[in-house]
């Protein structure tokens, strides 16, 4: 299962420590170079411990870069309001039929939608890893909790906290 992914969930799961899941739910996970560009060249640039962890699974081949310029994205992916690496990530989900884009932004995922293509988050991804054995739920719990209360992961408390509660409704 093949997914392109944004900066959001490559920094949000660097910064939980679990940017390994990514290669474990998903093959190939494909990173759009003006993601790697923001968030790793940008991120090492400034020091940022999540961009290493990003650049260590792409040399260690979990995480695929994939080149874009760009002149190469569609007409109706370049007038979109978005960011470059957005944009990016949109085309190749557009061209490249992954079976995610793994998008945290909500104008970005608006914007996916409306183009058909499905989309999931950082939360989507713990769940999911969750789900499938690959986190155990303390795991998953720890996680959302971290999300929470930690001011550089931009995800609405309110909805984690309701995901959460519904992951646990599951259990019983």
């Amino acid at each position: 299962m093949s997914v392109v992914v944004d900066a959001g969930p490559l920094l949000a799961l660097s910064k939980l420590g679990l940017i390994w899941i990514l290669p474990r739910l998903y093959d190939p996970v494909l990173v759009p170079s003006a993601v790697h560009e923001e968030v790793v060249l940008q991120g090492l640039a400034r020091g940022y411990p999540d961009a290493y962890m990003v650049q260590q699974a792409i040399l260690r081949e979990e995480l695929t870069v994939v080149s874009l310029s760009d002149q190469e994205l569609l007409d109706r992916v370049q007038s979109l309001p978005l960011g470059r690496g957005e944009k990016q990530v949109i085309h190749l989900g557009l061209v490249a039929s992954p079976s995610w884009v793994l998008v945290d932004d909500q104008r970005a995922r608006e914007e996916a939608i409306q183009l058909g293509l499905r989309v999931k988050g950082t939360v989507g991804i713990i769940v999911s890893a969750y789900r499938q054995d690959t986190i155990e739920l303390k795991e998953a719990e720890l996680a959302f909790q971290t999300i929470m209360e930690r001011p550089d992961i931009w995800i609405a408390a309110a909805f984690v906290r309701r995901v959460w509660e519904a992951l646990k409704r599951e259990q019983t």
